[in-house]
């Protein structure tokens, strides 16, 4: 689960710990929950300058190479400025707009949850 907004340096930590376990065989990654300011993850408005970690690229870069699931809680979402609405739509297309419903799911599935 991603608490962090996209240009916390924690968000730099749970890209690279995604990373970490897709390389890896010896866990499986059942998908990453965006909650809280984590949300600011999936922001397509958000314009970071070049020389700071460019998160929402990143994490599409995840899903395009290894089809991770990604989901974002759109109560958490919708408080911050975002929207799924067709014509005002600012959230990337590569995440799953969810619920905490999904949430509880990730987790039954799961034998661990890990928050950053």
């Amino acid at each position: 689960m991603v608490t962090t907004g996209a240009a916390d340096s924690k968000t730099a930590t749970a890209i690279q710990f995604v990373k970490t376990i897709i390389e890896h065989d010896e866990h499986q990654l059942e998908g990453v929950f965006f909650y809280q300011a984590g949300v600011s993850n999936a922001n397509t408005l958000t314009s970071m300058p070049s020389d700071e970690l460019q998160a929402l690229s990143q994490w599409q870069s995840l899903v395009e190479q290894h089809q991770i699931n990604l989901y974002l809680c759109i109560t958490a979402a919708e408080k911050r400025g975002m929207t799924d609405e067709e014509q005002l739509n600012n959230i990337a297309p590569c995440f799953v707009v969810a619920g905490l419903g999904e949430l509880v799911e990730l987790t039954n599935k799961c034998d661990r949850v890990i928050q950053l």
